[in-house]
């Protein structure tokens, strides 16, 4: 009977400077567990960089590191879900490719597994990035975790150790668009948590922005909570009942003081502007949901694959 696979996949966007240091970081760790087999494969989101020839360089090496070559940037959230089913080990481990999640903890997903757990999550303890930046992903996570119509794991980036069963689940879902980090606690399997503190990028820059840590922060709202469609019923029954209360006071107060009130354009400015605000945001709410059913609709595949380097034949 032959060694057990592992499969490490990691999705990579302009990582040149990182890619040959994390290779050797992930072979070192992986020198603990002479049982078993490995395979690394890097899902490139269509660098401009030079990544894939630097992993072209490894792959001349070392025979078990694959990639795939996406056609172009399908974002943060298709391509590294594409690249999970495309693994074939028996434990698949998803890890980014700037360091920042430390290939040290593989040996401690490993032993995790091998005790029974199905799921293996690391979870940031601590991180040495911007003050501000982590404040507000705390935030984030804590505001998803309870409004959430599922459990949610706090301070989980996908970082982690998925059984073979796992992925099998995740192949089923046909999610055109998933927040990975949320379908993880909702599929209720059992899961071990492993700390950690999060390093910063030591080489290259970050491609994540305002924008697409927006889009990341609304897919988790919209794919797990339906309390933000509730809140613009109950904040319109709120405010059309401050609307009338309103009303009614000015009414009474007017026919006491009918010669010396006087209504002026301020309250009603003030009012337009309320109401007018609060369905704008809601109309965006409305909007987000209904780009997520678009999206699923429409049943494009998760990611259009350019290339594929030194996967194994079908029969093989």
């Amino acid at each position: 009977m032959g060694k057990k696979l592992i499969s490490i996949m990691s999705n990579c966007f302009n990582e040149a400077l990182n890619v040959e240091e994390l290779h050797r970081q992930v072979v070192e760790q992986l020198r603990q567990f002479p049982q078993y087999e490995y395979e690394l494969i890097f899902v490139d989101n269509c660098s401009t960089d030079g990544t894939v020839d630097r992993i072209r360089s490894i792959i001349a090496v070392d025979p078990n590191v694959r990639c795939i070559v996406n056609a172009r940037n399908f974002g943060q959230v298709r391509s590294p879900f594409h690249g999970l089913l495309q693994t074939r080990g028996a434990a698949v481990i998803s890890m980014a490719a700037d360091l920042q999640d430390p290939p040290a903890l593989l040996g401690d997903f490993i032993r995790k597994w091998e005790e029974g757990y199905a799921v293996v999550v690391g979870v940031k303890e601590k991180t040495r990035e911007n003050f501000l930046m982590d404040w507000a992903r705390r935030l984030y996570y804590r505001l998803l975790a309870t409004l959430s119509e599922s459990p949610q794991i706090e301070n989980f980036t996908g970082f982690g150790l998925y059984d073979r069963s796992f992925i099998e689940v995740l192949r089923q879902l046909d999610e055109t668009n998933p927040y990975f980090r949320g379908l993880v606690a909702e599929l209720g399997w059992r899961i071990a948590q492993v700390s950690y503190t999060q390093p910063l990028r030591c080489k290259g820059k970050s491609s994540n922005s305002l924008l697409t840590l927006y889009d990341l922060a609304m897919l988790g709202f919209v794919n797990h909570s339906r309390l933000p469609l509730r809140l613009a019923s109950i904040f319109g029954f709120l405010v059309a009942t401050f609307a009338l209360l309103t009303a009614l006071g000015y009414l009474i107060y007017k026919l006491f003081y009918w010669d010396t009130f006087q209504l002026g354009m301020a309250p009603l400015l003030i009012g337009i502007f309320l109401f007018g605000g609060l369905q704008l945001f809601f109309l965006g709410l409305i909007g987000e949901y209904i780009g997520v059913i678009y999206s699923r609709v429409r049943r494009r595949p998760l990611v259009i694959e350019q290339e594929r380097l030194n996967f194994p034949s079908q029969e093989e």
